[in-house]
This record gives C-alpha cells, structure tokens and sequence, in this order.
C-alpha cells in the first residue's frame, strides 16, 4: 500500500494483547505511519487508567519506527480527521466481530466519507485472544502469560493483586 499513507488503530486497549500487537505488525508492513489510538473509554468501565493503556501500548509498539501511539477522548471521526488519516484499521477475529465491525464501519463511513475503513485478522494463534477475556481469567486467577507480553502480564498481576487487596 502507500507509504506516505497514515492509518488509525483505534480501541481502549484495555489491556493491549498479542493479538492487538500482531494486528499493530500487519498494519506497520502496510501502511506508512500507523497511530495506536488509545480511547479514553468513557462509555466503558476500564480495568487501567488511560495513562497506564497508553504505557502498555507504547511499549509493545516500541520497535516499529512508523508506528505512534496516541489517546483520544470523543468522537473517533474528530481524531481521525485531525491525524490527517486516510483509513482506520480494525481487527477481527470471527464471523461475531464482524457484525459489529460492519455496522460501524458504515457508521464511520457516514461520519467521515473520505476514510476507508480496512480489517485486518490477526494470525491464527491470536484470533481467540479478546481484552475482555485476558481480564477475566488474570482476574480469576489464570494465566494470561500466553495472550500478553511479558510487561502486559507483569501490569495485570500487579492490577489484580491490587484490586483483591493484596499487596504487591
């Protein structure tokens, strides 16, 4: 694709998983520069701060030069249009994001006529691998060791031992 071409990777990130990092890849092979935007996440209630999501999410990120990360509170369109983005990209992993993804890319289509939407799927191993999911299990006690990097899993054992009141 076009090198001079800058695309958004919107999402709370909440925590940033593998599968977003392989999705992150794919995108930086793609395109010419690539903003992880970081959503404050109002409408959800999020396990880390926003400073802490765009921490992690820096880290991962750290060895691909054409790739930022960023944070966003409001409307997607208003950070997309002000990035000077062409496209957002969107991760999917089963025929079930599809329909979300779908409507909403309809709705972005709408709301910025001018910005493509492009889905790209994470590799096999990280197609199961859900945010939703990593808190879930570290918050019951599993191990997350194999959805997360190394610094991701760290932040989630700290997080979860704090949240149950034990100290570090």
């Amino acid at each position: 694709m076009s090198n001079d071409l800058i695309v958004v990777y919107p999402g709370t990130f909440d925590p940033i998983t593998l599968g977003h990092e392989d999705v992150v890849r794919r995108a930086a092979q793609l395109f010419g520069q690539v903003i992880v935007a970081v959503a404050a996440g109002h409408h959800k209630k999020a396990m880390f701060s926003l400073a802490d999501r765009i921490d992690m999410a820096r880290e991962a990120v750290k060895t691909y030069s054409n790739v930022q990360v960023a944070s966003f509170d409001g409307l997607m369109r208003d950070f997309v249009v002000k990035s000077g983005a062409k496209a957002m990209v969107r991760g999917l992993r089963a025929v079930t994001d599809f329909d979300y993804e779908f409507q909403l890319a309809g709705m972005n289509r709408s709301l910025m006529p001018d910005v493509e939407t492009v889905f790209l799927t994470p590799g096999d191993k990280y197609q199961f691998i859900s945010s939703t999911f990593v808190r879930e299990i570290a918050t019951l006690g599993g191990e997350v060791d194999k959805f997360v990097s190394p610094a991701v899993n760290q932040r989630l054992l700290k997080k979860v031992r704090h949240l149950a009141g034990v100290n570090p």
